[in-house]
């Protein structure tokens, strides 16, 4: 049997006031609704801004600009990590490098607009030649995928490559030049020279004088072919270019020139013999030639040791009128030294006592200029020495023209050092 079914009771009609009611209501969701999303979007933002000022941001912040081109912050913090890392682990070296990364990187960015100016280019193929080289001189040098930052890594050798060839470009330019083939020596006094020069009008061979008689520590013997600008100094610059070929010229004094050689004047004022190691309390005066030692030895006889100590000495001693205070064997750093200080009588000032351990400064040159042309092309070392210095001349023009506009202030060099520190 079915079911009746109920007869739907008609509900009456909103009235006005109910109407209004509802709409009130509606309108309030709706306020409510959109203050909630411009809130919500607010916060949204503000996090975004705080995590772009503090992650974001710094990074890209221009460290400095080099005429149109920026360094980033970035930038600077991958390659002070990849050069520290090559240089050492050690934190400190960190903070030491800190201002020559940045340096470095100016002068890179020179280089590169510069070559671009001239038209030169560096292919990868070139710079992954570079990097092999690198691979095989440096023990350190890490693996490319291992790099803070392959385009930066990149982007420094990218600066080797170009600077190679600026110098073949300068090489490419280079005139011909004065020169002459020059052999030298730096002997220790004049009366030496003197001696050294009769033996060679003598026909003395000048090779095996040097080996005998030269104490340079860099600059002996056969030189060849040099212009002025490449001579060790001015004086034999000098020499060389207003002597004819087969001339031989000396001796020349230089005040400033550096010898491998020097005479100790020692006395010896008190001696402990009993203990197991003997010492000795000593004072000395070092000179620079035998002439010189033997000279004050003499003035020693009446004068006073302190006074002319502090006047003639090249040592540090000197200072404090050659007094060395109690020494052992081998505090001095020279055998000579001990072979006749720790054998001398107390009060006595020894003979000069011949020493190529240390140093000293004044000589005079012997100067041999084997040939001379007023006009030769460069060879070999000399010509790479010369495109060389004439490329650097021209960089350092380059960029006293350029703008540089450092913006790297302490704080954010800390910065960047405490990222670096914070990556390893």
């Amino acid at each position: 049997m079915s079911k009746k079914q109920k007869r739907a009771t008609p509900r009456p009609a909103p009235t006005r006031r109910q109407l209004s009611k509802w709409e009130r209501q509606a309108k309030i969701r709706r306020i409510v609704i959109i203050v909630s999303v411009v809130l919500i979007a607010a916060l949204v933002t503000m996090v975004s801004v705080a995590i772009y000022g503090d992650r974001v941001a710094p990074w890209r912040e221009v460290v400095v600009k080099v005429n149109d081109a920026s360094i980033r912050m970035g930038q600077y913090v991958d390659m002070l990590e990849f050069q520290s890392y090559l240089m050492n682990d050690d934190d400190e070296i960190v903070y030491q490098i800190a201002d020559g990364v940045l340096d470095s990187m100016i002068n890179s960015e020179l280089i590169r607009q510069k070559a671009r100016e001239l038209g030169i280019m560096a292919t990868s193929q070139e710079i992954d030649e570079k990097i092999r080289e690198y691979e095989m001189m440096i023990p350190r040098w890490p693996d490319e995928d291992d790099w803070p930052s392959p385009e930066v890594g990149r982007d420094m050798i990218r600066a080797e490559v170009l600077w190679e060839k600026l110098v073949d470009r300068f090489d490419a330019e280079l005139p011909d030049m004065e020169q002459a083939h020059v052999q030298v020596m730096l002997v220790e006094s004049e009366a030496v020279g003197e001696e050294v020069l009769s033996a060679i009008q003598a026909g003395g061979n000048f090779t095996i004088l040097v080996d005998e008689y030269s104490y340079h520590p860099q600059i002996g013997g056969d030189l060849g072919w040099l212009p002025e600008e490449l001579m060790p100094n001015p004086i034999i610059a000098d020499a060389a270019l207003n002597m004819t070929a087969g001339e031989v010229h000396g001796p020349i004094h230089d005040a400033t020139a550096v010898k491998n050689l020097g005479y100790w004047l020692i006395e010896v004022t008190d001696i402990m013999d009993e203990e197991e190691v003997p010492q000795v309390n000593a004072r000395a005066i070092l000179l620079g030639s035998e002439a010189e030692a033997e000279q004050l030895r003499d003035e020693l006889v009446v004068g006073n040791f302190t006074a002319l100590a502090m006047e003639y000495s090249q040592h540090d001693s000197g200072r404090d009128g050659g007094e060395l205070g109690w020494l052992e064997p081998g505090d001095m750093g020279s055998t000579a030294f001990d072979e006749v200080a720790f054998d001398l009588p107390t009060e006595v000032v020894s003979e000069p006592v011949r020493d190529e351990a240390v140093q000293t400064t004044g000589g005079y040159w012997i100067i041999d200029v084997i040939d001379r042309e007023s006009e030769r092309a460069l060879e070999g070392e000399a010509r790479e020495t010369m495109a060389s210095r004439e490329l650097v001349d021209s960089f350092e023009e380059w960029r006293e023209e350029s703008t540089i506009d450092d913006r790297l202030d302490d704080e954010k060099q800390y910065w960047a050092i405490r990222e670096v520190l914070r990556r390893r």
